[in-house]
């Protein structure tokens, strides 16, 4: 059987990119494998093509942070998932592939009925703004937040899971997406006409209660000058660093990886030495899903039963095939998306429900597809 996957073969722009066909993996001892119905596409993969990201892998790698799929085959000594589950990963690297072997101790169940677009985008970008929103800012009712960024795959799960958290939030976006803001339950913001800091002062007296600022870079500082005294940045991206989807600085490669992260510790050492209490707080998915695993499974359940339960709505921009990844990423790159670039399988569109107990879906062709 033939495995389809794309490759990253060298630094640089959506032409890096390589789609080819090889024999599919086997599962290793202790490994499962997954046929990928959805995979997301997001910043950190751009980054990674460009070989800014610290995550980087050698050449040559496939991208992909996020997958949803099938359990196909099972390596030895799997005993936690059966053939036929519907599980949710995030490898970090190697989801834009039609299979994919992983440890079993890195799935999560998903419920079956879901959308596999929405259940992808809840893999990476609503348990980076859960976990922002209560593990790191530990937000309560009535708090004023300001969100970078509102429209795109994060901002707009921290717009949903902000409003359900009873948060005042201000939007920071362009004028395109006021509507979007508005229609989430949140103040827009419009960056590209007002100065932010000003008007986040004019519209609350004192300022935010927290900012998640994926930004990075000098923006953190704008950020913290929003804050009422005793507020939070929540710092948690480097977007600053590319232009159009490519590096700012115009030179790809592993060169200075750690360069802005530095920054990150200057902006977090000041904010325990300068006076207004205003901290700069950052955060990881990866990190924090490294040391604490069992939180991201918990988190990840959580907003499975969320989006199960209609209370979250994942915002998808558009749906592309696992050939058409060079495409996606430069959507995405242009930025102004609203919402969650995805690769979906063909075909694909929703899981069904269970066939009478057995844990095998029923895939329902997109529109158009004839299959």
């Amino acid at each position: 059987m033939k495995n389809t996957r794309v490759i990253v073969t060298h630094y640089g722009g959506p032409d890096s990119l390589q789609v080819i066909d090889e024999e599919c993996p086997e599962p290793k001892n202790g490994e499962v494998r997954v046929r990928v119905l959805a995979a997301g596409v997001c910043q950190p993969d751009l980054m990674m093509r460009e070989g800014f990201h610290p995550e980087t892998p050698p050449l040559p790698f496939t991208p992909g942070w996020d997958l949803v799929g099938l359990v196909d085959r099972l390596g030895d000594g799997v005993s936690e998932v059966d053939s036929g589950q519907l599980v949710a990963a995030l490898p970090i690297t190697g989801a834009y592939s039609e299979f994919v072997c992983l440890p079993q101790r890195e799935l999560v169940p998903v419920p079956f009925g879901l959308d596999a677009a929405e259940a992808v985008s809840l893999v990476l970008n609503y348990v980076t703004a859960y976990q922002m929103l209560h593990r790191s800012a530990k937000v309560k009712a009535g708090q004023r937040v300001l969100i970078h960024g509102a429209a795109g795959g994060v901002g707009s799960a921290l717009m949903q899971l902000g409003r359900l958290a009873g948060l005042e939030i201000y939007g920071a976006c362009s004028s395109q997406h006021t509507p979007v803001i508005s229609a989430l339950g949140g103040i827009p913001v419009d960056y590209k006409q007002v100065d932010f800091v000003k008007e986040i002062h004019r519209l609350t007296g004192s300022g935010v209660d927290v900012v998640f600022d994926g930004i990075g870079g000098p923006n953190i500082w704008r950020s913290r000058e929003a804050l009422c005294p005793g507020g939070t940045v929540v710092a948690y991206g480097l977007s600053a660093a590319l232009r159009g989807g490519r590096l700012a600085s115009g030179r790809s490669g592993r060169r200075n990886r750690f360069q802005r992260l530095a920054i990150f510790v200057l902006f977090i050492a000041a904010g325990y030495v300068l006076p207004g209490r205003k901290r700069v707080v950052p955060y990881s998915i990866q990190w924090l899903k490294r040391m604490r695993p069992a939180l991201f499974r918990q988190d990840l359940i959580a907003l499975f039963d969320l989006l199960q339960q209609k209370r979250i709505k994942p915002l998808i921009a558009e749906k592309f095939s696992l050939a058409e990844a060079r495409q996606a990423q430069e959507l995405l790159g242009e930025q102004g998306v609203t919402g969650k670039v995805v690769l979906v399988a063909k075909g694909v569109d929703a899981i069904a429900n269970l066939n009478d107990g057995c844990r095998k879906a029923t895939l329902v062709p997109t529109e158009g597809d004839g299959s």
